[in-house]
């Protein structure tokens, strides 16, 4: 598998390029931001391993105009920020993980798998890459979503969080595991980061339309049922 490293640390960038090598990557490194995203857009990697602060171009700038650019080739950011606002943000970018440093290799390839393993469905039917709840329907291949034809335009954590509800269209999804699997937190920040996503994810997907989709269930979580 084809993996670009970008990080401006040459010590970091060898500790993760050697780590893995071991396990079948072929590595591509990249030192700056502006090479980065150089090589991300004409290379076929698999797997973008992302600094986030970078010289030239920091790691934020550098996923967002990748994503602008209906480039979708999956994001591992690693930083030394580890507040939840920097990892919300890391995300909201269009990042699909996040890691802090210092890490362990072995974190870091579990994460690269986890990632990887989300990323199959390209290679699945067509009709394996679609999610539909009534009129709504997201094309996970494309990275679209359409209510009753009309394309609607979502971040890249706001697509991710109604993929997840969609998945478990008409079950209860709680809080906790909407940390868990959309933001991959294993434990309650304390902060409304839930349910300011889930308020502009539901302004999205229902506003204009005469039923809503997204309901939520006074305390237990939210649900997607079909209109």
């Amino acid at each position: 598998m084809k993996t670009l490293v970008i990080e401006d640390d040459p010590e970091t960038a060898l500790y993760v390029t050697e780590g893995l090598q071991k396990h079948g990557h072929t590595v591509f490194w990249a030192p700056t931001g502006t090479d980065g995203l150089e090589q991300a857009k004409a290379g076929d990697c698999a797997l973008l391993i992302v600094d986030r602060m970078l010289p030239g171009l920091d790691g934020l700038a550098l996923v967002k105009n990748l994503r602008d650019h209906n480039i979708q080739t999956p994001v591992l950011f690693l930083t030394t920020m580890d507040g939840l606002d920097a990892r919300v943000e890391g995300l909201d970018a269009g990042g699909d993980d996040y890691l802090t440093k210092p890490f362990a290799m072995p974190e870091l390839l579990a994460r690269a798998n986890a990632i990887m393993r989300r990323t199959h469905l390209l290679g699945l039917a067509d009709e394996q890459t679609r999610l539909r709840a009534g009129s709504l329907e997201m094309n996970l291949l494309a990275r679209t979503v359409t209510r009753s034809g009309q394309h609607i335009e979502l971040l890249h954590q706001e697509f991710k969080l109604l993929e997840y509800l969609m998945q478990n269209a008409g079950r209860i999804v709680t809080r906790t595991m909407l940390l868990e699997n959309v933001w991959g937190l294993t434990f309650d920040p304390g902060t409304n980061v839930v349910e300011s996503h889930m308020s502009r994810l539901r302004s999205k997907v229902d506003r204009g339309f005469p039923a809503a989709l997204i309901h939520t269930i006074r305390g237990s979580g939210y649900v997607i049922r079909a209109d």
